[in-house]
């Protein structure tokens, strides 16, 4: 006899399909509730591939490309389409190196193989082919001893490497057409759910690949090339060449070794390098600047660096001063609300700035000004006989999330502004094919430092993560075009750190809470490294921020 079992659309709808049925089979009745291709399902919260059969009553969900799980598979899905491409077109020998996030993209570069913007074009074209060939991406299950041998023969040597340091029996590689692939990510169902795409030709060999991203699901955006962004992260990649550690492999071998202690030490003193070169020519110009202004995307480290920085300063002849942009909020009631409603303290126009620039203009003028400090319980500027006055050889250092937005600082000359942006550009891939995310490193940081200091949930922290990226996205990375230097505050060995004290916190989300699935998602990611110890990570240490033991806390 035929069984029916009952399927629970988010609360909204229950159904009733013949046991057996496939996910693919039962979107059909939910698709009017999605704007974009379903890519993978989600039963009982866990996310599972469309072909999969309903077997028993179940809670059902479905993930399209306008969610950040989504944005990511859909990703992930069109990078396999590339390297099937340059296969094609290139040959099976050519190897493509997916090395960092840039823009809406990731940065690529061919390794043993010349390419130009005709044949780019060519490999574009090849993408849309197999795209419109609807060609699916299966998951195969094989013993991971299986894939690390089927690699060498390949002469993947990255991925018979990664794999040495994966504990688990099994692994899923995923095949296009010919090509079988490891990512820890999902795939799409079939290539012609996957969105529209760009490619475009940074320089020999390099290109960047594009796509929509989860703020800005509707199409693929232009490409913005940014050259000092661009060329942090290439420079960090070279040094990390220097240094013999590209990917997860690399530096799970020096782990193993116990030699990770050098390890930090370099990372710490290329960091330090960056300050020193900064403070440098910021005394070069000591005559026109005035104020360094700061800023960057949430837990880059913007507050132990300006610190920091503080003290290179001091150590050319400066004495710095350091100003909070939060204690020049508007009162409480002033402040402006957003559309729900709710107090928008991330409005630029939630600073008082009239009087933020008048203060300014009457320091840059030698003038003694009382100094307010924001009583955040009261919501309202309070004034306690602090008072501050430059002299000759003083500078401001000024540290906030409009810091870059030249309408805060609209009565300052722009000569008399140093504009630093601070992101942690994380350099170090997986394994040829996957690299780790700028914002996944954030957010991995952020966890941690919720945790330890303002006692939030990871879960908490997670839901919090769309709404502040949507922060940055209006209020930082729009004002990266006019900057005098980026510091780049990522640690090449902090990904094993952080897996020491995000891991634990990750498996504390629960399996019905929504933010489960990228929960797992970054345990999936973390996997992939070495734990490494704490101990031996200075007190002064951009990473101490989040971790704890800084030697800047108060």
């Amino acid at each position: 006899m035929t069984k029916l079992v009952k399927v629970n659309f988010r609360g909204i709808e229950t159904k009733e399909f013949l046991q057996g049925t496939t996910l693919l089979e039962i979107s059909d009745s939910f698709k009017k509730y999605f704007n974009y291709p379903l890519l993978v399902g989600k039963v009982d919260n866990h996310l599972t591939e469309l072909n999969h059969a309903i077997e028993s009553n179940c809670d059902i969900d479905f993930v399209d490309r306008s969610t950040t799980i989504g944005s990511l598979i859909n990703a992930y899905s069109i990078q396999f389409i590339m390297l099937l491409a340059v296969k094609k077109i290139l040959g099976n020998n050519v190897e493509v190196k997916i090395a960092n996030s840039l823009d809406n993209g990731a940065y690529c570069e061919i390794i043993n193989a010349q390419i130009d913007k005709p044949i780019l074009r060519k490999i574009a074209e090849k993408m849309q082919e197999i795209k419109d060939l609807n060609l699916k991406f299966t998951k195969v299950s094989v013993s991971r001893l299986d894939a690390i041998e089927f690699y060498k023969r390949k002469k993947n040597i990255d991925k018979v490497n990664m794999l040495k340091y994966i504990s688990n029996s099994f692994v899923n590689l995923y095949r296009l057409d010919d090509v079988y692939d490891y990512f820890f990510s999902e795939m799409a169902q079939k290539t012609g759910d996957t969105s529209d795409f760009k490619l475009t030709y940074i320089r020999q060999n390099g290109f960047v690949i594009s796509y929509p991203t989860e703020e800005s699901p509707e199409q693929t955006l232009d490409y913005i090339h940014k050259p000092m962004v661009y060329q942090t992260f290439y420079d960090y990649t070279n040094w990390a060449k220097t240094i013999n550690i590209q990917n997860a492999s690399d530096l799970n071998k020096i782990v193993s070794l116990g030699n990770y202690n050098d390890v930090i030490r370099l990372a710490e003193t290329h960091y330090e390098g960056q300050l020193a070169l900064i403070s440098e020519k910021i005394y070069e110009n000591k005559e026109n600047i005035k104020m360094v202004l700061l800023a960057g995307p949430s837990s880059s480290g913007k507050t132990t660096t300006a610190k920091k920085l503080g003290i290179y300063l001091q150590s050319k002849g400066f004495k710095t001063h350091y100003i909070s942009i939060d204690d020049y909020f508007v009162e409480k009631e002033q402040t402006p609300k957003d559309e729900n409603g709710e107090y928008d303290f991330e409005s630029l126009n939630a600073i008082d700035l009239n009087l933020f620039n008048k203060h300014l203009l009457k320091l840059l003028a030698g003038e003694k000004v009382l100094m307010p400090e924001y009583n955040f319980i009261l919501g309202k500027k309070e004034y306690k006989k602090r008072y501050l006055q430059l002299e000759k050889n003083d500078i401001l250092i000024i540290e906030g999330l409009h810091g870059l937005n030249d309408e805060l600082t609209s009565s300052i000359k722009r000569k008399n502004k140093f504009k630093i942006f601070i992101c942690p550009y994380t350099q170090i891939n997986v394994d040829n094919h996957n690299y780790v995310h700028t914002s996944d490193t954030r957010k991995l940081r952020r966890i941690v430092r919720d945790n330890k200091t303002r006692g939030k949930s990871t879960a908490d922290t997670l839901k919090m993560w769309k709404k502040i990226r949507a922060g940055e996205m209006k209020n930082i990375f729009p004002f990266q075009k006019d900057i005098d230097a980026i510091i780049n505050s990522a640690m090449v060995y902090e990904i094993g750190v952080l897996k020491t004290y995000a891991e634990p916190l990750l498996f504390s989300v629960d399996e019905k809470d929504e933010m489960y699935p990228e929960a797992i998602r970054l345990i999936n990611l973390l996997r992939n490294f070495l734990p490494i110890p704490s101990d031996d990570i200075p007190r002064d240490s951009v990473l101490r921020e989040f971790i704890g033991k800084s030697g800047f806390d108060n």
